[in-house]
């Protein structure tokens, strides 16, 4: 339907039959009309024709809204490389560094690259490798590499579709087969696209195995639910049954292999391709940059951690050994002790965020009252009481209770914030302008993570163990055996 529309005749009808439509509604009028009344139909339809020839594709405009230039893509491959230069400060015989330097070093060259990769996707049974070979010998495209990927969509036990995108992210372009409707996990996999900028075409493959009004239905909904960039194709028709009859009444009959229908999808992909061949190899460029950088800060992010941890547990047994020493009511354990603002520091120190003992005090007051607010010094309290009275200990030390959950909030601040910092840009100086909502969803998160009652079982027993004089660890154990 589409296809027909944009003939100008067929537009200049539709125009005629309106205007000769409205010249029947203006009975005092019909004579004078005449021949203007025509010619401004044809007019019309001609108008119409010309605006939908003109207009630009929709590829195009999907191209153009992705702000991207040459000094872009350098920022972003200049940041990847600051990254890893950082891993290589901190960890000067990582084992990635080699790989992350040859990728990056890639990503330089690439800024030039003449070859558009294009990677040809959807489910099974859609006619990928088939629309790859008619497109082969269709399009005059030089330096064009046109690459099938794995089914998408496959059976539990095959290779995953994560592995076939991380393939796809590769690409300069995605054509992305449907030969029908999309179904949910479709239209899904074509947002994570969209998501990531990945430019992408969706083409409505084996069009002709619908009724006419039945394709046309199709193809609108596809163009509702994915504005933009559709195309309907048949890459290999349905062969059709040709009857040829002679002069003597004979009947000859035999199947007949139509041409493929590529014509709308040629044309406008070859658009693409003339017009934005630099802005696709921009694009790739600059998510290659971005996914190298990702990985670098990781491995960073995983030296660091392993340097925080035993800080973390440093300063969690110095809190539960203060808090245990003076006992304090509950809601004031973080105040006084579990919080520390030296942790805050050292911790700031190793993610390269850097505080004043003042700034660090302000953090941890901030840490604090967030902790207050959202329960967690209650909550945190309870689930450790009920811990010590499971194991009968309670009784043994009046501070014991405060000193445990001191220092599982210190360990549970100083997680926060090291999940807090790696979601930071690598060496920037945030000082204590923290960003409170991700902070908030960074605690509960962790509390959560730090909740489970294993953990909570071992935690506690650790705490025992550096709080409690070992006279008393062995009154403990013999308690524990006799209510046994």
């Amino acid at each position: 339907m589409v296809v027909k529309l944009q003939r100008p005749i067929l537009v200049g009808g539709l125009g005629l039959s309106f205007s000769l439509w409205m010249l029947d509604t203006w009975h005092d009028s019909i004579v004078q009309v005449g021949e203007f009344g025509l010619l401004s139909a044809l007019a019309v339809g001609g108008g119409l024709w010309l605006f939908q020839q003109n207009r630009p594709k929709a590829g195009l405009e999907q191209l153009d809204s992705m702000l991207v230039d040459r000094a872009t893509v350098e920022s972003a491959i200049s940041i990847a490389e600051a990254v890893i230069n950082q891993l290589a400060q901190e960890a000067e015989n990582h084992r990635a560094l080699e790989t992350l330097r040859e990728q990056v070093a890639q990503l330089w060259w690439e800024l030039d690259r003449q070859e558009i990769k294009v990677a040809v996707t959807g489910g099974k049974s859609v006619g990928k490798s088939t629309l790859i070979q008619v497109l082969a010998k269709n399009l005059q495209t030089e330096n064009l590499s046109l690459q099938e990927t794995a089914p998408l969509f496959r059976e539990a036990g095959e290779n995953s579709d994560a592995a076939v995108l991380a393939e796809v992210a590769k690409s300069d372009f995605v054509l992305f087969l449907t030969n029908g409707d999309l179904t949910d996990t479709e239209f899904q996999t074509l947002q994570q696209l969209k998501a990531v900028n990945q430019p992408a075409m969706l083409v409505f493959n084996k069009q002709d195995q619908y009724l006419a009004d039945e394709r046309a239905s199709v193809f609108l909904s596809l163009k509702q639910r994915m504005p933009g960039n559709v195309v309907a194709t048949a890459a290999s028709p349905i062969p059709v049954k040709v009857r040829k009859y002679e002069a003597d009444g004979s009947v000859q009959e035999w199947m007949e292999q139509p041409a493929p229908d590529i014509q709308q999808l040629t044309q406008q992909f070859g658009e693409i391709l003339a017009q934005q061949k630099q802005r696709l190899v921009w694009i790739t460029t600059i998510r290659k940059a971005r996914l190298l950088k990702a990985e670098a800060k990781n491995w960073l992010n995983g030296i660091r951690c392993d340097r925080a941890t035993p800080i973390i547990e440093q300063y969690q047994w110095i809190a539960a050994a203060a808090a245990f020493a003076n006992p304090v009511p509950a809601l004031d354990i973080l105040a006084t002790a579990a919080i520390n603002a030296q942790m805050v520091m050292d911790l700031g120190n190793i993610y390269q965020q850097k505080f004043s003992l003042e700034q660090a005090q302000t953090v941890a007051g901030t840490m604090g009252s967030l902790m207050l607010k959202l329960g967690l010094v209650e909550l945190s309290t309870k689930a450790v009481s009920t811990v010590l009275k499971s194991n009968a200990v309670t009784f043994v030390a009046g501070g014991l209770v405060q000193g445990v959950s001191a220092a599982y909030l210190t360990r549970v601040a100083g997680l926060s914030l090291v999940e807090y910092f790696q979601q930071q840009e690598i060496a920037t100086d945030s000082g204590s302008n923290l960003n409170l909502e991700k902070l908030r969803e960074t605690l509960q998160k962790v509390f959560g993570q730090n909740q489970q009652i294993a953990f909570l079982q071992g935690f506690v027993k650790q705490g025992v163990k550096r709080l409690l004089p070992e006279v008393q660890q062995v009154e403990v154990v013999g308690i524990q055996k006799a209510v046994g």
